[in-house]
Parts: C-alpha cells; structure tokens; sequence
C-alpha cells in the first residue's frame, strides 16, 4: 500500500500522506497503551489481594515496582495521545516512545530480577517479560518495518544482557521466590498480556484492512478517471472527488498547438488502414515530445493536438518540445519521401499566459479543458503558421519567458498582427525549422 510503506522521496504526495498516517498510528498506539496499563494495574491489584504472604519484604517492593511502572506507562500513553491530539506530535517522536517502551519492560525485569536476587537465566519467570508481545504488536500497528525491527533488536539485546545477569548473593529463598512466581495470580497476569496483545493485533488487523479497503477505492478512482482525464493529472486530482475536480483555478500555462496540414487531401484515395497508421504514428512523436519535456497532453483532435505546460518554466519547456515536434515531422516526412508518397507537414502555435483549468462533466464523462484568452490565440497562431508559411509561430511572451534571444535562436521577427477578438496587436516570431 503506497500510504504505508516506510521509505518514500521527500517533497512528495505519497510522504505527505506517510506522515499524516504515521501520525495517526500514534494516536491508536497511545489509546491501546493506556488501555494496557489500566488493565495491568487493576489485574495487579487483584494479585495482591489474593497473595497471602504480601507483606514480604522483597514482594512489597515487586508490587512498587510493579505500580510504578505502570503508572509510567500509562503516563507515556496519556502525554502520546496528548500530543497527538494537539497537533504537536511529530513523526519522527515515534522513535523515541518506541525506545521507552522497549525501556519500561527491560528496565522492570531487570529490577525485578535485583529485587529477588534470582540469575538472569531465570528472566522469563518475570511475569513483566510478557510484555513483550504487548509492544511488538504495537510495533506492528505503525506498519514500518524499520521501526518493528528497531523494537525487536533492542528488547532482544535488552533480554540477553538480561539473562547474563548474575546476584551478588544467591539467597537460599530463590526457589520459594521462583514458585511464587508461577503461582495462580502472576500466571493470571501472564494471560492477560497474552489477551491484551492478541486485542493490539486485532486492531492492527482492522486498521490493515481498511487501509486496503481505501487503496482499492482510491486506485479504482484514480483508474476511472484516468480513461478521461490526462495520466498526469489524474493522479494528482484522485484523492479530491468530484467536487474539488469541478472547482477549477487559475493557472499560467504555456500552450502549443499542433496540427497536421494538408492532411484532408492527403486522405482521399488513401487505404483507411494507410490513414491509421499516419496518424497512429503522428500520436506516438507527439506524446513522446510532451513526456520528454514534462508536458501535458490536454487532447488529440484528429490530426491536431494540444499540449499544456504548467508553470514559470513551461515557455521554455513548451518552445523545446516544438523543437522536437518538427524534428518528429520532418523525419516522419523523409520516411513518406522514401516510401514515394507525399510527405505530410505540421503547423505548430504557441502562446502563454493565464487560463482556466477544471474538470468538467459528471461522473459518467469527464473532462479536463482549458479556457481562456491564451488558448484561442495560442490555436490562431497555429492557423497563421499557413499565413507566414513558417512550421511555427510563437508571440513574443513565450519566447521572453522562455529567456530566448530570437535573433540568436533563429526566429523571425513577424509583422504584429491583431487577432480575431484582441483590440490590439501582440509581437509574434516565426521560424522556418528546428533541423540541426
């Protein structure tokens, strides 16, 4: 599941979403623990009244630290869920409320351990060394195999540090301490951890599952609106829904336009099979011009096509794809030459500016469009190209946004045309070819 894998690149949706769920893992994590340490001190309190010989010295100082452990834990549980419900808990705090946790049942067996004068390799008679399945189930709640890892080499170290242990003194009561440890409410205790881990599991279980759930949801959606909208943009608008899709924003894009000329007359008489293959063939250079240069293909029209560049950098981007857009068609026109048939040529128009950008549509048919000022005249200098008979007509913001030098680069300063619907004229550059 992309939400939940454990390494992802910075500065991306799917870290983003890493972090707000790792976050959220926290706060079930937190809820679990101080239901554990509430469980674990009222079964405390009922071994002790069901131990007679409580009074012992070195049972009162079980108990004590037993409670106090708890206490913490509990406390560690509250100041987590704390955290995270005031929006100050970070993902990277995981890592230290794990080494407390790990800390607490190492630290409580070991004194454990000191206070009865038992070896080390009597450690998992310790009715707290149950704990630990306890907090690998925790580990497995944050679905991060790095972190479960981390929890499992530092109580495993931790219990075989342990097990080393030996007493200064070995009293002749170890074998009345050791069976005291077996008796009814220590097992009892034993179960319960048992029980509680088993409920952490069951939670982590629903929690994987509806996070399955939710990714089969979200890439279906994303599916569905990928067989309408562009790839790259459905991706990006999946997790929104339809509402925020039809929102639609303002946005300063570079727009090409490209068409194929003469290709009516260049149909009659023509195999349909013929006519498939040129412009199945045209649609390929076309799509690998806009994946080589980050731009977004908004729609084909038959022979013409319409390609998107988002951003401060899209003039640049948009007058390099037209570069390789006429090195696409001139080679498409050499293999038409060497074939004997006519080569079939391409205007290509480009403009920036503001537009409009949504989806629009219901559920059944949507589509992403652009409207706006910048697209007409983009697809009018495309039709001027015919005009100018230049393959490529491109106004003066583009190239100025692109940091172009026209004489340099080879373009043609155009006489200054007004368009249909503008009171007034915009500079335009042509050129004749992107042909090394």
């Amino acid at each position: 599941m992309r939400m939940f894998l454990s390494r992802m690149p910075p500065d991306t949706d799917e870290a983003a979403l890493l972090r707000a769920a790792s976050v959220d893992a926290e706060r079930t994590v937190a809820l679990l623990r101080i239901m554990v340490a509430l469980g674990m001190i009222a079964m405390l309190i009922m071994a002790i009244e069901s131990v007679p010989d409580v009074e012992e010295r070195y049972l009162r100082r079980q108990v004590g630290l037993a409670f106090v452990t708890m206490g913490s834990y509990l406390f560690l549980g509250t100041a987590a869920f704390w955290a995270v419900q005031r929006g100050v808990f970070r993902p990277w705090m995981v890592w230290p409320v794990v080494t407390l946790d790990c800390l607490f049942l190492l630290v409580n067996t070991g004194l454990s351990l000191a206070n009865s004068d038992v070896p080390g390799l009597n450690v998992f008679a310790m009715p707290s060394v149950w704990l630990v399945p306890v907090i690998l189930a925790f580990a497995v709640l944050r679905f991060n195999p790095l972190l479960m890892g981390y929890a499992a080499a530092v109580i495993t170290l931790g219990l075989i540090g342990l097990a080393l242990w030996t007493p200064a003194e070995v009293t002749e009561d170890i074998g009345h301490r050791l069976s005291v440890t077996m008796q009814t409410p220590p097992n009892l205790m034993r179960i319960t951890m048992i029980a509680l881990s088993g409920l952490v599991l069951v939670a982590a279980a629903r929690r994987t599952r509806a996070l399955l759930y939710q990714s089969i949801r979200e890439a279906r959606q994303r599916a569905n609106l990928t067989r309408y909208l562009p790839a790259k943009l459905a991706g990006r608008l999946a997790g929104g829904g339809l509402d925020t899709l039809r929102e639609g924003r303002l946005v300063h894009m570079t727009v090409l336009f490209i068409d194929m000329r003469n290709f009516t007359r260049w149909c009659e008489g023509r195999d349909p099979a013929e006519v498939s293959a040129l412009i199945t063939g045209f649609r390929i250079r076309v799509q690998q011009a806009a994946d080589e240069t980050g731009g977004m293909i908004d729609k084909f029209l038959g022979d013409a096509a319409m390609i998107l560049f988002e951003g401060s950098g899209g003039a640049a981007a948009a007058v390099d794809c037209a570069q390789r857009l006429m090195q696409h068609m001139e080679a498409l026109a050499e293999e038409a030459r060497a074939a004997g048939a006519e080569p079939v040529t391409a205007g290509i128009g480009l403009h920036c500016g503001d537009v409009y950008a949504g989806v629009v549509g219901n559920a059944e048919r949507l589509e992403y469009s652009v409207f706006g000022d910048t697209v007409n005249i983009a697809a009018r200098l495309e039709k001027l190209t015919r005009e100018v008979d230049m393959p490529v007509v491109a106004s003066a913001a583009v190239l100025a946004e692109a940091g172009a030098e026209p004489a340099r680069a080879g373009w043609t300063a155009l006489p200054p045309v007004p368009l249909r619907g503008r009171k007034s004229e915009i500079g335009i550059f042509g050129r004749g070819s992107f042909a090394a």
